[in-house]
């Protein structure tokens, strides 16, 4: 589910239509609690998404991730979550890895993950963000928004170049 809510176009009078560099101009916000789990060290989807279309090439992203609800399975001792931010398809940034590592066969559930990252994505076509994961070790399976109903955030926030 995404939200978008969008600021004035107008700043500093009547007819103004730029904007002071580090302005905010919109904010987008995605949210899931579809559970997702991955047992193997191929990227999934996570369902958390959310599109943002910039209006100048020259204008950054703030991105902020809750990834909520994350846990390891039980099954071998190296299960580890590695977690991922994508622009446009593309990998961007790893913001867990080794997460949720025991060194022991025990099942874990740890909470959230997050991160905040200020991308320059140099265009004002609609983009995508997501995240993704999977188990660094490739044996049993790895999971966010768990059966808990936990919800994960993301919120992308356009800022004046």
């Amino acid at each position: 589910t995404a939200v978008a809510a969008t600021l004035p176009t107008t700043v500093g009078g009547t007819g103004a239509t730029t904007f002071s560099p580090g302005k905010v101009l919109q904010i987008v916000q995605g949210t899931t609690s579809t559970e997702t789990r991955n047992s193997t060290n191929v990227l999934a989807d996570t369902t958390l998404t959310a599109d943002i279309t910039p209006a100048s090439t020259s204008n950054k992203v703030l991105v902020l991730i809750n990834q909520a609800g994350c846990d390891k399975s039980a099954a071998n001792s190296g299960n580890q979550m590695v977690l991922k931010l994508l622009r446009a398809g593309s990998a961007i940034l790893t913001f867990a890895n080794n997460a949720g590592y025991t060194n022991s066969t025990l099942s874990l559930s740890f909470g959230s993950v997050g991160c905040a990252y200020l991308d320059s994505p140099s265009t004002t076509s609609a983009t995508t963000y997501k995240t993704q994961l999977s188990n660094g070790n490739n044996t049993a399976a790895v999971g966010v928004q768990g059966t808990g109903g936990e919800t994960s955030t993301i919120t992308l926030m356009e800022i004046a170049g």
